[in-house]
């Protein structure tokens, strides 16, 4: 009898599964969102709700990093500077992303997210002096002409200007994004990723929490409806947490490789929940933009 846990046939199709599952959570983000907006909500109060339901997580998280005797102490300049990178990557990044929701379809949204890629690269041929290769550059052309053929689409059919101010929102998080990643990656290898990311995720719920009640009344967050706390709910553990999870265990189990092609359905999945449950708009030329975006950041990701 093995008592080693799951023979390599099982643990491969288990990870493949999981990878499927976290993607498909991932991917309903997007519209819970737009639900929770159409049930009244905004995206400082959507944010406050999501964060605090997630906050008790990460102060757990960081807890028991913290009472493990082989973790290693960190100073205060090291810890401020995680706190720096939550501004950007999970207050900036996510503010935005809503803000820019609220103008344009989840399709286009999603798209506009996913060739975040493509911005770390030129990002770092700017600022960090990496060369750009031809598949590289092929990889950002392609990606960009694919979110232009989807914003086209959807100027057809929706307020032009409105449309221009959604993307140019969700184009600066995914700008604010691809900064976190740049900046995060020495911070998080000399304190560890689940340190780190629980400090950052802290430092976020205590910007939102100040941007809330500098722009906002708190009896908002009284009055709000029952189902803007259950979509919140959602948002956090549903969307966030547990696919999070699902992923890094299927990295383990099956790759990283395998797991970043699985990921690459995510916003072919979003889109067609936007269609099925929301009702979006959508064309043959939606379906195009999306695939040239998708074999884009396939190039860019690719080794």
């Amino acid at each position: 009898m093995n008592d080693s846990g799951d023979d390599p046939p099982s643990r491969f199709a288990s990870g493949i599964l999981l990878a499927v599952v976290g993607t498909f959570l991932f991917a309903l983000k997007s519209i819970f969102i737009k639900l929770a907006f159409a049930a009244g909500a905004e995206p400082t109060m959507l944010l406050v709700i999501r964060l605090a339901f997630a906050l008790p997580f990460y102060v757990g998280v960081l807890w028991q990093v913290h009472c493990d005797p082989a973790t290693r102490p960190i100073g205060r300049p090291l810890v401020m500077r995680a706190i720096g990178m939550g501004f950007l990557g999970y207050y900036l990044a996510s503010y935005l992303d809503l803000s820019g929701l609220q103008y344009i379809t989840a399709q286009l949204e999603r798209l506009t997210l996913f060739v975040y890629p493509a911005i770390v690269a030129i990002l770092a041929w700017l600022f960090l002096g990496e060369r750009l290769h031809r598949r590289i550059i092929l990889s950002i052309v392609l990606c960009y002409c694919g979110v232009a053929i989807m914003y086209g689409q959807e100027r057809l059919v929706a307020d032009g200007t409105q449309v221009t101010w959604g993307v140019v929102l969700v184009s600066g998080a995914a700008v604010s994004y691809a900064v976190y990643i740049l900046l995060a990656k020495p911070t998080m290898a000399v304190m560890g990723s689940r340190r780190f990311t629980s400090l950052a995720m802290i430092g976020s719920t205590g910007f939102i929490g100040l941007h809330f009640l500098a722009t906002r009344e708190v009896s908002q967050l009284i009055t709000a409806s029952p189902v803007v706390y259950a979509y919140g709910f959602v948002l956090a553990i549903v969307c966030t947490l547990i696919p999070s999870f699902m992923i890094n265990e299927a990295i383990m189990r099956v790759g990283a490789t395998r797991t970043a092609v699985i990921g690459s359905v995510g916003p072919v999945l979003t889109m067609l929940l936007a269609i099925g449950v929301l009702g979006e708009p959508s064309s043959p030329w939606h379906f195009v933009g999306m695939g040239t975006a998708i074999v884009g950041v396939g190039l860019v990701t690719r080794k």
